[in-house]
């Protein structure tokens, strides 16, 4: 069984099975998205406090201040382009004139007075830029906000699907527990013995029937098994159940018709009357009597219900009685008889868990230690929940 089977859990051995994994994986997921939120929520009281248009007034300015410098130093400096020189003042002083209150407007002005003067070298450039450090902070600031929100809402889908999967192990678990009220040692095995026979002998039984009785034969056994609603057998395609109805080469085995289809023409001609309509339909349902087998008449493990087992055995004998030995109907007619018993739901419930189950699973419940990893995953659940809740934006 995969991990996605029901009740995965701690393994036998002591290592963390999958419902430890989820449980611990929404435990993480939770503490780290209330960090993240944590996180965030300072950053935007910081912001709130220096007010948001300021910080990102403050942002812009250095932004452009650094860009000014970038494009005018190469040419503003020594005895370089005057013009140059003359445009870099004024675009320089615009985007550093700030008012006296604005953050970082001691640093736009220090910069700016490290380049007022008649003639500029790239330390001035230099100085400059060591002055706009301070307003630089606010950029940062920013970008931290943003890698915030970022980191927050990857922690929020990742607790959303922790718990998400979490919900899915306390389904999990909450079946196991459910089969923990089963009795395991309920003797299961006298039930599966007869069954696990019964379905050996009858698929043998059918495999010999097919082999040696005409296809004829197996056409009406099929059309009564098909009258029996809880037989499921597939149905024969319509051109060939009229192909072994009207001509006598259905008086064959399927195998042989088969093998016929394999025959050129002439040998062909040698073994039927009527080559063509043989060719036309047993060649073209080849897989379809290939396929023929006895798994319809077998019985399913973990068995139904006992009325629902009576009803199948009832509708089954007929027509098993057509093909089977009679030692496989008497071991049909015995699983019959369990059905009866006052124990059988008991033995159906435990072979139900004892097949669904795994053996990790099955130690799981046969311990009692179900219910305190189901305590666990739900309270994990509703911790995750909560702090989902409580950190929405």
């Amino acid at each position: 069984m995969d991990d996605s089977g029901p009740g995965a859990n701690a393994a036998a051995d002591g290592r963390p099975g999958p419902t430890a994994g989820a449980v611990r994986e929404a435990a993480t997921a939770a503490a780290d998205l209330r960090e993240a939120y944590d996180d965030l929520a300072a950053i935007d009281a910081r912001i709130a406090d220096l007010g948001r248009e300021r910080v990102e007034a403050a942002a812009d300015r250095y932004r452009n201040a650094v860009r000014v410098l970038d494009d005018y130093e190469e040419d503003a400096v020594g005895t370089g382009d005057f013009g140059a020189y003359v445009q870099f003042e004024s675009a320089f002083e615009g985007v550093t004139d700030v008012e006296a209150d604005a953050l970082a407007a001691d640093a736009f002005a220090a910069a700016n007075e490290a380049v007022d003067k008649r003639r500029l070298s790239e330390s001035d450039f230099e100085a400059a830029r060591d002055h706009l450090e301070a307003a630089r902070e606010y950029v940062h600031l920013l970008e931290r906000r943003d890698e915030a929100l970022d980191d927050y809402r990857r922690a929020r889908r990742d607790a959303n699907a922790a718990r998400s999967e979490l919900d899915d192990r306390v389904d999990e678990l909450t079946d196991l527990a459910n089969a923990a009220e089963v009795d395991l040692d309920a003797p299961v095995d006298r039930l599966r013995e007869p069954v696990t026979e019964y379905n050996e002998a009858v698929e043998a039984d059918f495999r010999r029937f097919k082999k040696d009785e005409s296809a004829r034969e197996l056409f009406d056994l099929l059309e009564r098994a098909g009258s029996a609603p809880l037989i499921d057998v597939d149905e024969p395609p319509t051109d060939l159940t009229e192909y072994v109805e009207e001509y006598p080469a259905a008086e064959e085995p399927v195998p042989d018709l088969l093998e016929y289809a394999d025959y050129s023409q002439s040998k062909l001609d040698h073994y039927v009357d009527d080559p063509g309509a043989l060719r036309r339909t047993v060649a073209v349902h080849r897989t379809y009597l290939e396929r023929l087998d006895g798994e319809p008449f077998a019985l399913a493990w973990p068995p139904e219900s006992a009325e629902e087992l009576r009803y199948r055995i009832e509708e089954l004998i007929p027509v098993v009685s057509r093909f089977a030995d009679e030692e496989t109907v008497a071991t049909l007619r015995d699983v019959l008889t369990a059905t009866r018993n006052d124990d059988y739901e008991r033995v159906r419930e435990a072979a139900t868990v004892r097949a669904e189950l795994d053996d990790d699973e099955l130690e799981l419940v046969a311990s009692g230690t179900v219910h305190d990893r189901l305590a666990e995953a739900r309270d994990v659940r509703d911790l995750a929940s909560d702090v989902i809740a409580e950190t929405e934006r």
